[in-house]
């Protein structure tokens, strides 16, 4: 277990911040307006690298930088290698790009029919409402526009985005996205979820955030009571390693589930920072904690600048096949690949048909045995079998 599991072990507090009031601590406005966000707020709590100095000013032109003091207080300074670190704080890596990477890397550009409206499936859309978020993760697949380092100028408009899902009746599930969708206000994020709800052919809506792990003084009375309101709601998070895992994420999520609202979590394979089975372990452990369902494992996309944090993905098979069968099932994520340049999600699995035949399958378990499960194409009943 990394380290211990148990909860009483997990984070809670202020930290750097325990002389800050508790009604200026608690306030999620608070916390945006006191994030960390040049080198020189970083420097009065750590020492810097010079590959981190460096990824200073490589970010100016690139992704920004930004870290709630909620957040901050997760990485551990005498770590040069820490996970939290690792994840927010800009490298000098991020200014080498190899040929197979790309700004858009899943190819989100060439399936928007408007503005912010992505719509790569057939009976779903990605619905991208603001280019900004709490914090920025360095490996972002949406740098190119998230935060306007790059001069994007991301400035949707919702209402062609309404209509287009509303002119389309083969759409029943919209995924909400940016960005970070949770930081509209609470009378901006209730009007895009109330307008969603009123198209007939809209079964389905989902938020995707990472709001409730960097900002979990956001999950207000108020927003929850817009949260059940909702009928067909999800949310989404984004949880990487089993230290974000913290008191106040815990009761940030069973809010949220005791809200009606029921929740997943993603999670980008990084090397160094989760690609040993233990940790991802003790990760998808803590999520079940939460009442959350570990949901996917992505391999990293190929985002310009993110090779420092991509593992190969063998790493990610093997993870799964040492998950498989030694935790519980219901813990354990989908593996997927969002193919380079915009084929949608592929998943990988270990190899565990040896061999499919006309006789069958030959199985492998998760221990290594062999098992063979026979055909059934030939089964021709003799006579029909009736119920009295």
């Amino acid at each position: 277990m990394y380290p211990i599991d148990k909860k009483e072990n997990w984070f809670s507090g202020k930290g750097h911040w325990s002389n800050i009031p508790d009604e200026e601590w608690f306030d999620w406005k608070w916390q945006m307006r006191n994030r960390l966000t040049r080198k020189e707020h970083f420097e009065n709590f750590l020492k810097l690298s010079d590959n981190e100095i460096g990824g200073f000013d490589v970010a100016k032109n690139k992704l920004s930088v930004s870290v709630t003091p909620y957040f901050f207080n997760l990485i551990d300074p005498n770590n040069p290698n820490c996970p939290i670190r690792k994840q927010l704080i800009p490298s000098s890596f991020e200014s080498i790009s190899s040929k197979e990477e790309m700004k858009d890397p899943v190819g989100e550009e060439g399936t928007m029919p408007v503005p912010g409206i992505v719509h790569r499936y057939p009976d779903r859309v990605l619905f991208l409402v603001t280019d900004r978020c709490a914090s920025y993760c360095r490996y972002c697949t949406r740098s190119r526009l998230v935060s306007n380092a790059q001069d994007y100028g991301f400035h949707p408009s919702l209402e062609e985005g309404f209509q287009y899902i509303e002119n389309n009746t083969s759409i029943r599930d919209v995924l909400i996205s940016g960005g970070d969708p949770l930081l509209l206000s609470d009378e901006k994020l209730s009007a895009v979820l109330n307008r969603l709800k009123g198209i007939d052919h809209v079964e389905f809506v989902r938020i995707g955030s990472r709001i409730p792990i960097f900002l979990p003084q956001r999950i207000t009375d108020n927003l929850l009571s817009i949260f059940e309101q909702q009928e067909n709601l999800w949310i989404s998070i984004h949880v990487n390693h089993p230290l974000e895992c913290t008191k106040e994420l815990y009761a940030a999520c069973r809010k949220i589930v005791k809200a009606g609202i029921p929740l997943g979590n993603q999670t980008v394979l990084l090397k160094g920072i989760n690609d040993e089975t233990s940790i991802m372990k003790s990760l998808l452990h803590r999520l079940m904690m939460m009442k959350v369902k570990p949901y996917y494992l992505y391999q990293c996309d190929l985002i310009e600048g993110s090779a420092h944090l991509r593992t190969d993905p063998s790493v990610g098979l093997k993870i799964i096949s040492e998950l498989r069968g030694f935790t519980t099932g219901y813990s354990i994520p989908q593996f997927v690949i969002d193919a380079p340049g915009g084929g949608g999600k592929i998943p990988i699995n270990p190899d565990y048909i040896l061999k499919h035949d006309e006789r069958g399958l030959l199985l492998k378990n998760y221990e290594g045995d062999t098992f063979h499960y026979p055909s059934n194409k030939n089964f021709l009943p003799k006579e029909p079998f009736l119920i009295p």
